[in-house]
């Protein structure tokens, strides 16, 4: 590959990781994160980057592991963990990613209801009408075929990198200081980065994509994927981690925890809150429409994640594939979509008890038990990184207990 091909389908991918990442997780992270103020954040930062980086780029490797080159994460596991337990990893695999496309579905219609009945100040129509329609155009743009939509979805990142970064320096002179001189306790910032982690897990994930994108990485680089793999990988999770943690801090700065525990109960994103809080019309029209682009770029790459896992578990379990096996997966994945968009369960809560915890099972856990048990991934052990996020995700997984309980 002539290098300035390769610096343009470097670029691509990053840029299509980067859509993934940036959904529903970043619209919700500033609400649990700035509960504990502003030097809560400033903690989370010190594990933001590491996470991303060595989560991704172990999962990656994990799928280059494969002996075919074509092999996508649902055979991987099955190549390298046998088909029994190959089965229960598919399943993790797809419930890592499912529960997200749930949550765009309720993100989704719950920003637009809020729109118009608090900016435009019409009666929207019945939840079920509204979630099925906003559900069915964002399924029916796959007809255009994935190429298509994939480049369509790149094409979104770019205003949405722009949309974000002005939308956070535009809310600078909203900015309250005097949160920089509140300090939590340290048992209560312990207790609030604890609960946040699965949040942020959720907010700076790009798994579904990985799959594909380390095969189309193994095709492009060949022999040279690994180490490709992560120069790409970490150029992503940089320019995330500096426009994801600005947009947080710069949210966090304008409204106190007391105002974000209301916007946790009305089960509404932080820009929605916004538009509903300031009486400024850029930020009231603005707001909704980087909520629109971020679930928009976000959606497409978990669909087809989910719907790669769904097809690989009717595969091994029922022996199913061809087209009436793509149909049912769609119907299934559709319809669940349109129902509890309509139910409107707490995002906030389902990110922390069940999506948060299950990616970082597959995004931490899985990786790091393959990097002691495959022996073309043990030449990239690494005691400290690996030991780093072995007990991010248990600590994550954790979550589900404490959800229960």
């Amino acid at each position: 590959m002539q290098q300035k091909q390769a610096r343009a389908f470097d670029r691509s991918w990053i840029l299509s990781l980067f859509g993934v990442a940036v959904g529903a997780g970043i619209l919700f992270l500033p609400i649990n994160a700035g509960l504990g103020g502003f030097w809560i954040v400033v903690l989370l930062c010190v594990i933001v980057f590491p996470m991303v980086f060595f989560a991704h780029r172990a999962l990656s490797y994990f799928v280059l592991s494969a002996k075919e080159p074509n092999a996508d994460i649902t055979h991987v596991v099955r190549e390298h963990f046998g088909e029994n337990l190959g089965k229960w990893m598919t399943f993790l695999y797809f419930f890592a990613i499912y529960p997200a496309c749930l949550i765009y579905g309720v993100g989704i219609t719950n920003t637009l209801e809020n729109f118009m009945r608090m900016q435009l100040h019409v009666q929207p129509p019945h939840r079920l009408l509204l979630a099925w329609g906003l559900i069915t155009l964002m399924v029916l743009a796959l007809i255009f075929g994935e190429k298509i939509m994939l480049k369509i979805t790149q094409a979104l990142v770019y205003p949405l990198i722009i949309i974000l970064a002005l939308f956070s320096l535009y809310l600078i002179p909203y900015w309250k200081l005097d949160m920089l001189l509140i300090f939590p306790s340290f048992n209560n910032a312990l207790g609030i980065v604890y609960t946040t982690l699965p949040v942020l897990v959720f907010a700076f994930d790009y798994s579904p994509a990985i799959s594909n994108y380390s095969l189309s990485i193994r095709r492009a680089y060949g022999a040279q994927a690994f180490s490709k793999t992560s120069a790409i990988l970490w150029r992503t999770s940089m320019l995330l981690f500096i426009f994801v943690m600005f947009f947080v801090f710069s949210c966090i700065l304008c409204v106190d925890p007391a105002q974000l525990q209301a916007a946790k109960a009305q089960n509404i994103s932080i820009l929605s809150y916004f538009a509903d809080k300031f009486n400024d019309p850029l930020i009231a029209y603005s707001a909704p429409l980087i909520a629109f682009l971020a679930i928009m770029t976000s959606f497409l790459g978990h669909y087809i994640g989910a719907r790669e896992g769904l097809s690989g578990l009717v595969a091994q379990l029922l022996g199913k594939q061809g087209k009436r096996a793509q149909a049912g997966v769609h119907g299934f994945l559709y319809l669940s979509m349109v129902l509890v968009a309509y139910a409107n369960p707490s995002v906030l809560d389902f990110i922390e008890n069940l999506g948060g915890p299950i990616i970082a099972l597959m995004l931490f856990i899985l990786p790091m038990y393959a990097m002691y048990k495959i022996p073309a991934l043990q030449p990239f052990q690494n005691k400290i990184s690996d030991t780093f996020l072995i007990a991010l995700g248990l600590l994550t997984l954790s979550a589900v207990v404490r959800g229960l309980f």
